[in-house]
């Protein structure tokens, strides 16, 4: 059964998920895939791995880069899982395309080419928020797009982390939640 934790952070309350071992989700409240995955029977509870991602997040909105990771188990297929490791290897106040993303996807497994937007689909759908860095991937044109959290809460995110943000831009019409 899963167990769930609410986090207060500077872009509003974050609802943590866990298997009782490993954190399987970090939705930001009004996401658009808040709670995906989380079984109905859910209930509140403190747990070991609550405290070290309570801990983690405390170190990263004091702007100070957080260190290692909690225990993660994201649910997903198999191509996600792939693409949220890949997440995982941006560093810290870095940004990357969803291209590079496919082209990286590509060179570590040998999958066939790879469309951005297929990656953008995974990368979207990333259900530990903030600890699986998906606020990192930008379009190919700087465009600070394809957010579940929310486009300011994107950029929030990178500033918080001191990333360079010259290049990047709030689509005009953007349709992202």
């Amino acid at each position: 059964m899963d167990r769930t934790f609410f986090y207060h952070s500077p872009v509003g309350e974050l609802l943590l998920a866990s298997d009782g071992d490993s954190l399987t989700g970090l939705w930001m409240k009004d996401a658009k895939y808040y709670g995906e995955g989380l079984s109905p029977g859910a209930v509140q509870g403190d747990l070991p791995v609550f405290c070290q991602a309570a801990r983690w997040l405390d170190r990263y909105f004091s702007g100070e880069e957080p260190g290692a990771l909690p225990p993660l188990a994201p649910r997903g297929s198999e191509f996600r899982q792939k693409i949220w490791q890949l997440l995982l290897d941006i560093p810290y106040g870095c940004t990357v395309t969803y291209g590079e993303l496919a082209s990286r996807l590509t060179a570590r497994w040998g999958v066939p080419g790879m469309s951005a937007q297929a990656v953008g689909g995974a990368v979207g759908h990333n259900p530990i928020s903030i600890l699986i860095p998906c606020h990192r991937v930008v379009g190919a044109n700087g465009s600070l797009t394809g957010y579940a959290g929310g486009i300011e809460k994107k950029l929030a995110l990178l500033q918080l982390e001191k990333a360079e943000l010259g290049r990047l831009f709030i689509p005009r019409h953007s349709t992202a939640p």
